[in-house]
């Protein structure tokens, strides 16, 4: 292909990192949804508690 349009591999090469790189930032990033729940946030007992004890918590009694 090089060959046939007078160019260099080189050149085609950055010709498509170019358009790669082009068309992700036209995408642009990625987005969380918002998933919440309603409420008021984290039970007062648990106010002062660490995700270890949370986790171990939402796990109790299933195994985990």
């Amino acid at each position: 292909m090089a060959q046939r349009e007078r160019t260099t591999l080189r050149a085609l090469v950055e010709q498509g990192l170019r358009r790669v790189i082009a068309e992700r930032k036209r995408r642009g990033g990625f987005r969380l949804r918002k998933a919440t729940f309603k409420g008021r946030g984290v039970q007062p007992h648990l106010a002062g508690a660490s995700w270890d004890q949370i986790r171990e918590l939402s796990y109790e009694g299933r195994g985990g």
